[in-house]
């Protein structure tokens, strides 16, 4: 069969995109990549709360799939919506990477003495998100903090430019360190740096960070059944528990919510922290069924 596969043009995007379609032309099917810009990717805002609502770096290739454009949207799964638009549906998450965040500093600044943030006091990060910032700003107060947006080579490039560290999604930079775009990719180097990989269960990541989404129109069981071949059904319990907390809380780009289930030798285990009104609230459990950890997770937070 062959396949339009609909994708954000960044390195990472299309590195996304070629995993995926390398995985398809392995059970027989032919793939072409169309790049697709964003309201996202077009915006110049310095932070992703100002961009707009939820959705800006989604609803083109969703729009091209409904127009019958291309035939599979890969996204970041945590940039979809928790619903997809009526006639669309997220056919497979492939097995995710790694959901922690990378904290990537100069080595003036860093500081291994045992806190979970290894930075000197005063450090200016770099980092857009919501989340991010309100978990610096709790567990280290004394940080400084800038806009940083951008792709991932741009990012890095500002620990240059005035910046003591960034922080980066741990799974963006393995999957450019193993990117299949050869020559045309960016170079990541991150060998003059202190790389830290921040605990997911202490420093939440966003609900579905490291995953991705394979999406198509509802009615083309043919794409359906092609992809449900990449699906990992482990990565998808946690994924979906973890969005159907984001749906609760009603959260976007502006909200400082991180949420984080990954399985364990005998069940799983569920994290949620959520800011609100200037305290940061946090519960974790386990439990064999991720959906009922969603749930259970959210009532505690929400009795708070």
């Amino acid at each position: 069969m062959k396949l339009k596969i609909g994708t954000r043009g960044s390195h990472l995007a299309r590195t996304q995109s070629m995993t995926v379609a390398a995985e398809l032309e392995q059970l027989g099917h032919e793939t072409t990549l169309e790049i697709i810009r964003t309201t996202g990717d077009d915006s110049t805002a310095p932070t992703f709360a100002s961009i707009g609502a939820q959705g800006v770096f989604v609803r083109e290739i969703e729009q091209a799939l409904l127009d019958k454009r291309i035939d599979v949207a890969v996204h970041s799964c945590k940039d979809l919506p928790t619903h997809s638009p009526e006639g669309l549906v997220v056919a497979a998450i492939p097995q995710r990477y790694d959901a922690a965040d990378m904290l990537i500093a100069n080595h003036s600044v860093s500081r291994h003495d045992g806190g979970s943030i290894p930075l000197a006091a005063g450090a200016v990060v770099g980092t857009s998100s919501a989340r991010r910032q309100s978990w610096l700003k709790h567990l280290r107060p004394d940080l400084e903090f800038k806009p940083l947006r951008g792709n991932v080579p741009t990012r890095i490039g500002k620990l240059e430019e005035g910046y003591d560290a960034i922080l980066l999604a741990a799974a963006g930079l393995e999957r450019l360190a193993t990117s299949l775009l050869g020559d045309d990719g960016p170079t990541i180097e991150l060998e003059a740096y202190d790389v830290t990989r921040l605990d997911p269960r202490v420093f939440v990541p966003a609900p579905a960070q490291g995953a991705l989404a394979l999406q198509c129109r509802r009615d083309a069981g043919d794409v359906i059944t092609a992809l449900a071949a990449l699906d990992d059904p482990a990565s998808r319990a946690c994924v979906m528990a973890e969005r159907d907390v984001l749906e609760r809380v009603e959260g976007g780009c502006d909200l400082a919510f991180g949420a984080y289930c990954r399985p364990l030798e005998h069940g799983y285990e569920f994290v949620m922290m959520l800011e609100r009104d200037g305290q940061l609230l946090r519960d974790i459990q386990h439990d064999h069924s991720p959906a009922a950890l969603a749930a259970s997770v959210w009532q505690t937070i929400a009795a708070r």
